[in-house]
């Protein structure tokens, strides 16, 4: 049975999660840690709880969900994971933070270490995690769902009662509709949606609620 730990983290409130199974083996989704204490938060919950991280994923490439990535290399020699289609607005995190929140962003970027596509298989412990291409708030953003247990991580693509936006560089508001009826609205209504900030939802309550799904 998957074991989800999120972690609230920087000016943006994004969510990072630690999912780890029965195994002792974590993956690490949308490092998103940055001031000290979230940075210490993290790797102590991490060895504390004698985890092995065998992947470091990212939803998508904003600095918001990435900024914690350097403090994963440097303990865990962990590089990250997305999709080559993000991996311009990773490779300028520093422009980002200075655009949306007027603060500076001196911290190394750690190379790529795998591109991700549709239907590749992220394997940890007893667990896997399917690949799905949910573009529209990226070009790259990618959903990571376990079928086995009925969760996705679906980063800023769906939120609890909203959606994530289409207005900044790379956002397509076409393929977002796409994404949301015809690839995150097919997923089974009792599947739960841990997402890149806020609650988790469930499939079901937003195809019932959510004005962006009906």
């Amino acid at each position: 049975m998957l074991k989800i730990q999120r972690f609230v983290c920087n000016p943006y409130q994004e969510n990072t999660y630690v999912v780890s199974d029965e195994t002792q083996e974590c993956v690490i989704i949308d490092c998103g840690v940055y001031f000290d204490d979230e940075r210490l938060s993290l790797i102590e919950y991490i060895n504390g709880n004698g985890l092995t991280p065998k992947h470091l994923l990212c939803t998508h490439g904003h600095f918001d969900h990435c900024m914690g990535i350097d403090t994963v290399y440097y303990e865990y020699r962990l590089r990250p994971e997305l999709s080559k289609k993000d991996e311009f607005l990773m490779k300028h995190m520093d422009d980002q933070a200075m655009y949306f929140l007027g603060m500076e962003y001196d911290r190394d970027t750690p190379p790529v270490g795998n591109y991700l596509s549709p239907d590749d298989i992220i394997e940890f412990g007893s667990h896997r995690l399917k690949v799905i291409a949910t573009p529209g708030h990226t070009p790259g953003g990618i959903t990571f769902y376990c079928e086995e247990e009925k969760v996705a991580f679906t980063g800023d693509t769906l939120f609890q009662m909203s959606i994530g936006r289409t207005d900044f560089e790379g956002g397509d508001d076409a393929a977002m509709r796409h994404t949301l009826k015809e690839v995150i609205g097919k997923l089974p209504a009792d599947t739960t949606i841990w997402s890149g900030h806020g609650p988790k939802t469930t499939i079901g309550d937003e195809l019932r609620m959510n004005p962006y799904l009906r």
